[in-house]
């Protein structure tokens, strides 16, 4: 097996014989099928459990707002940074130095992995809606098929990122579809009646309780939806593998727009099928039973065969995701160069292995510690909110600074985007729990000691003085959360 350590520019792998770039079809499907897992799923309960019609509308307009704008940062620094791989890892490296890097990376990578794992125990606990031995996800046949279905993907990905990516692009098209049947068929169904009957929430009840007023019914979606949109930086993290830079804003762009569609339709249709307190006890998948009872129980089989479909998607899109934002640090003497040394297809075969290990291990963890794994994956969401500020936050040093608009204007428009994304992003970690950040920082600190490899191995200075005072706030915290946890004042674990 030949390896090799630096992988070449796009430009050199479009010709020469050498495999060409990533086009846009397959960098939209990254975005899009890093976006939708099982989200939308079950979106039609979580939403009618928080808010009524007039409500969310409100919500998705700020919500849809502020992921806009988090997409048009990513465009902007594709065009403006052309220099700069691995989104949110690369923008946190040349915004604020390579320790930050290291963190958005490391912590992404946590998160993605972890991620794969819900995945997993997700799709098997659906697959028991026709195979009874794997409901819930977590019984022994589950995490059998569950590791099958693990090391089938990641034999696929060995075989290169080209060969993943177009199974991908097959993949998001065939998860979309079930949504558009289901979108159909609620929109013929739908009642205008049901949809007005209580605009504003202000008589249903939903378990005994009252929604509240507007605006906590407002913030009450909004918490919903801070995990719907993970994955809109899908394009970005894969800029280097790009075969036409600009194609990466264009389909950050576009996933969000089409994936933004989607959920308004599922959401909104919903609310005109069935009265909301009867849509808040539906179980999840939620639009399962929601098809089921408009058309039958065939329903909610093609909805559940659906969600596998886009389980199995995301699922692929992710591994993905987790390997290249681990080869791309390794590249610049962030991770250990192990990481970043590619085999005779391309792939980034010790990340990838890395990867699946890890995953592995947490599969076979869920068999006994199921409540404490629910809460991992929590946790690992909580990481994947800060690369999102850090990228946000140096779009607004570059407008602040100037830098890159010497030439065209743009400033002040951009500096504007950057800010409302900045405060979006700050409100996405907020309303992720802060208590997960205090956790979050324990990670941060163990992971420092690849970090610290990496950088002996390149005979590279650890820490510049600035980022010795991030270290000693990483540690600090770290032994702050520690106190708390040992005395009970904090529990996410």
């Amino acid at each position: 097996m030949s390896e090799t350590l630096v992988s070449p520019p796009p430009e050199a792998r479009s010709s020469g014989g050498v495999k060409p770039g990533l086009g846009l079809a397959a960098l939209t499907a990254i975005v899009v099928g890093s976006m939708i897992g099982s989200g939308i799923f079950a979106l039609p309960s979580q939403m009618a459990g928080s808010a009524a019609p007039g409500p969310l509308l409100i919500g998705w307009a700020i919500t849809g707002v502020g992921m806009l704008t988090l997409a048009f940062v990513f465009q902007t620094l594709a065009s403006r940074k052309p220099d700069v791989d691995g989104g949110v890892y690369g923008y946190a490296r040349a915004g604020f130095g390579n320790y930050i890097g290291f963190t958005s990376a490391f912590g992404y990578w946590v998160s993605a992995w972890v991620g794969n794992v819900a995945y997993l125990v997700l799709l098997f606990s659906t697959l028991g809606y026709f195979f009874p031995g794997f409901e819930g996800g977590a019984t022994v046949p589950a995490i059998i098929g569950a590791s099958i279905v693990l090391w089938v993907v990641h034999f696929l990905t060995l075989r290169g990122i080209q060969t993943a990516a177009a199974v991908n692009v097959v993949v998001t098209i065939a998860k979309v579809v079930p949504i558009l049947v289901f979108i159909a068929i609620a929109a013929v169904g739908f009642r205008a009646g049901l949809f007005s009957a209580d605009f504003w929430g202000r008589a249903v009840e939903i378990d005994g309780a009252p929604l509240g007023d507007t605006m906590t019914q407002v913030k009450n979606m909004m918490l919903v939806t801070v995990w719907v949109f993970i994955g809109i930086e899908g394009a970005a993290v894969y800029s280097q593998r790009a075969a036409k830079r600009r194609d990466v804003g264009r389909a950050t762009v576009l996933g969000f727009v089409g994936v933004l569609a989607l959920l308004l339709m599922v959401n909104l249709l919903s609310y005109g099928l069935m009265t909301q307190a009867e849509l808040a006890g539906v179980a999840d998948p939620s639009m399962a039973g929601v098809l089921e009872n408009e058309v039958g129980a065939w329903g909610a089989a093609f909805i559940s065969i659906g969600l596998v479909v886009s389980l199995l998607g995301a699922l692929i899109a992710w591994v993905m995701l987790c390997v290249e934002i681990l080869r791309l640090p390794a590249l610049e003497h962030v991770m250990p160069r192990a990481l970043a040394r590619e085999n005779s297809h391309g792939a980034p075969a010790n990340a990838l292995w890395l990867t699946n290990i890890c995953v592995q291990a947490l599969l076979l963890w869920t068999l006994a510690n199921a409540s404490t794994y629910t809460n991992l994956v929590y946790l690992a969401t909580s990481l994947i909110l800060l690369p999102y500020l850090w990228s946000a936050a140096y779009q607004v040093l570059l407008a602040v600074r100037g830098e890159t608009y010497s030439v065209g204007g743009g400033r002040t428009r951009d500096l504007l985007i950057g800010v409302v994304a900045l405060g979006y992003a700050v409100w996405l970690v907020y309303a992720g729990g802060w208590q997960y950040l205090l956790v979050a920082a324990m990670f941060y600190l163990a992971g420092t000691a690849l970090y610290l490899w990496a950088r002996r191995e390149s005979r590279l200075p650890a820490f510049s003085k600035p980022e010795f005072v991030v270290v000693a706030v990483v540690a600090l915290t770290s032994v702050l959360a520690a106190v708390l946890m040992a005395t009970g004042n904090l529990s996410v674990l």
